[in-house]
């Protein structure tokens, strides 16, 4: 054994003091755990410090459904996260962009001052957990990406990481909706526009005055943008000119889709875009000049002010898009100064691919008009001749032209159609699935404000119309404001949406609904028993197709029989399926009234 070297007392005392100085110094140099993830710092990468990377896969076209995920992304909480993120993980299969409804841009860009919004983002990713005891790269992205921006702009202060994750979910949105309130200014928009670089749809609720300064925000913050809807609410105005929306619109060569409220300052504009396949416009009043050089224009959207001073000359816009925009699908026209002239140029001119046409309020649009339309447009799918002259004798021609093709038809404020012409309407067009005719069977001594000025001498006079509609397809029925209407039949199986508001003179008596599938019926203003007769009879309805009868297995599951009556009496009596089927009726139609 060898001798072992003798160490003094005063050498170990002063080898342990210099340990422990040395240790003492670096300890003040720092901590020796993460102070992001609390892991000790020998040999440790902080996986926080690199977020996932944003996928590089192009986006389907599939429609982002921003009411719902308002409704499930908004009610989000999480209580607490388990998993660390993995810097290997990679997001693929993006099938859905990033959206935010109901964002408020105030004076500054503070949390607080940002309403509750919502994003959604479906990814597929690998579920591997990287170690024990640390994020989960899903769980970490799944969190921040159900956060509305408030609480996604409180989470980039967490740590570098997440400020990172958070910063890319701003920078892959493609869709962003803004509600503006009055004390917002211009530039604290443009501050968050900028965050979404990728942006390429957006819509604006503003609710103070705004002009050519916002677009001219929107064409800086938003290059890539293609679709641009500004709304107005309240005592807001646009102030924005004819000339500098006709700039913008040349300037961003992307947009495909443009809806404006408010235009009541355009004054006149000239369009031109090959890129612009939809337009909205409204508010409309005396343009000294309409031109449309849109090729690719699909779909127009025009209404104009209800001021009898209008001078817009309506002819001329028509025989212009007749040249320019030979595409249109869609066309929608409301304004007083519609007439019999206007539609003999919209016929003139020959659109051949249009397959829903709606004139609004014309009042001096008469059944030689609906001639007119009929002999041109033979493959109409929607035609809307709300507010006009138009008698039973023009439902006729709509039937005997479109029987093959027609799917909707709007008849509203049109105070010479009789429940006749509605009944011959509804059995001659086998492929109805929507019809409005609200105010047309009215009395004409109501207070509504209607256009029964000259009403047709074969209309019968007050009140006791009566109505019987059978159709194997209709979907939605309007007859809201038919005070004349005292009994109404409805046997439609796909029947869903019911308007009947203001129907006053409508007996519980006389209201037979075999309606298997209705779901919502409007019932305003109509007689306080008629509510009880809808909600009985939609409950018969919904009783007598559903087969309450149990079923029973045999003891070696080769098949089902039937019940025994006496069994079926006993499991009734418990009210078990009582109490199921009394929830399935409240469930299945709703009243509003």
């Amino acid at each position: 054994m060898q001798p072992q070297p003798h160490i003094s007392p005063n050498t170990a005392t002063a080898a342990i003091s210099a340990a422990l100085e040395s240790q003492r110094s670096r300890k003040n140099r720092g901590s020796y755990n993460c102070g992001r993830c609390g892991q000790p710092k020998k040999g440790h990468v902080c996986l926080l410090t690199a977020p996932p990377d944003i996928p590089t896969t192009p986006i389907a076209s599939e429609p982002v459904s921003c009411i719902s995920a308002a409704a499930s992304s908004s009610r989000s909480t999480v209580l607490s996260l388990t998993a660390a993120p993995s810097s290997r993980q990679t997001f693929t299969h993006l099938r859905r962009a990033l959206s935010f409804d109901d964002v408020d841009a105030r004076n500054s860009l503070d949390e607080s001052d940002l309403d509750a919004a919502s994003m959604d983002l479906d990814l597929q990713l690998d579920t591997d957990i990287v170690q024990p005891g640390r994020f989960h790269a899903v769980g970490l992205w799944e969190v921040l990406k159900r956060l509305p921006p408030s609480s996604l702009l409180m989470a980039a202060r967490v740590c570098k990481g997440w400020r990172e994750t958070s910063r890319k979910m701003w920078k892959a949105a493609e869709e962003l909706r803004i509600r503006v309130p009055e004390r917002a200014q211009i530039g604290y928009i443009g501050s968050l526009l900028q965050k979404c670089p990728r942006l390429i749809r957006l819509s604006l609720k503003i609710e103070s005055d705004f002009d050519a300064t916002t677009l001219a925000c929107i064409a800086f913050s938003c290059p890539n943008l293609e679709v641009l809807e500004i709304t107005t609410s309240g005592a807001a105005v646009n102030r924005i000119s004819g000339d500098e929306l006709s700039r913008f619109v040349a300037n961003k060569r992307g947009l495909t889709s443009l809806k404006m409220e408010g235009c009541s300052n355009l004054g006149g504009f000239s369009l031109s875009s090959s890129s612009l396949s939809t337009l909205w416009l409204s508010d409309l009043h005396s343009l000294s000049k309409m031109i449309f050089n849109c090729p690719n224009l699909t779909e127009i959207s025009l209404e104009f002010s209800r001021q009898e001073d209008d001078s817009t000359d309506l002819v001329t816009m028509v025989d212009g898009l007749g040249r320019t925009c030979t595409r249109l699908q869609n066309i929608h026209i409301a304004s007083l100064k519609l007439s019999h002239t206007v539609v003999l140029s919209l016929t003139a001119v020959n659109f051949r691919y249009l397959r829903m046409l709606s004139l609004v309020l014309g009042i001096n649009i008469t059944d030689a008009s609906v001639a007119a339309i009929s002999s041109s447009y033979k493959n109409l799918e929607l035609l809307d001749l709300s507010g006009s002259s138009i008698t039973d004798t023009g439902l006729g021609m709509i039937c005997d032209v479109l029987p093959d093709t027609l799917s909707k038809l709007l008849v509203a404020l049109c105070p010479n159609i009789t429940s006749s012409g509605i009944q011959f309407a509804t059995a001659q067009l086998p492929l109805l699935e929507l019809m409005d005719c609200g105010m047309t069977v009215s009395d004409p001594n109501s207070d509504n404000p209607t256009f029964v000025e000259n009403p047709s001498p074969h209309k019968t006079p007050g009140y006791n119309q009566k109505m019987f509609i059978k159709h194997k397809r209709l979907k939605k029925l309007s007859l809201w404001g038919c005070s004349s209407l005292d009994a109404l039949f409805l046997n439609c199986p796909e029947l869903m949406d019911l308007n009947l508001n203001l129907c006053s003179n409508l007996h519980p008596e006389s209201l037979v609904l075999q309606c298997p599938k209705l779901q919502l019926v409007y019932a305003s203003g109509c007689q306080g028993l008629l509510t009880g007769a809808i909600r009985k009879q939609v409950s018969e309805n919904f009783s007598a197709g559903e087969n309450h009868m149990p079923r029973k297995r045999l003891a070696d599951a080769s098949k089902r029989i039937q019940a025994l009556p006496s069994l079926y009496q006993e499991t009734r009596e418990d009210g078990i399926y009582a109490g199921k089927r009394r929830k399935l009726e409240k469930e299945m139609c709703t009243i509003i009234h």
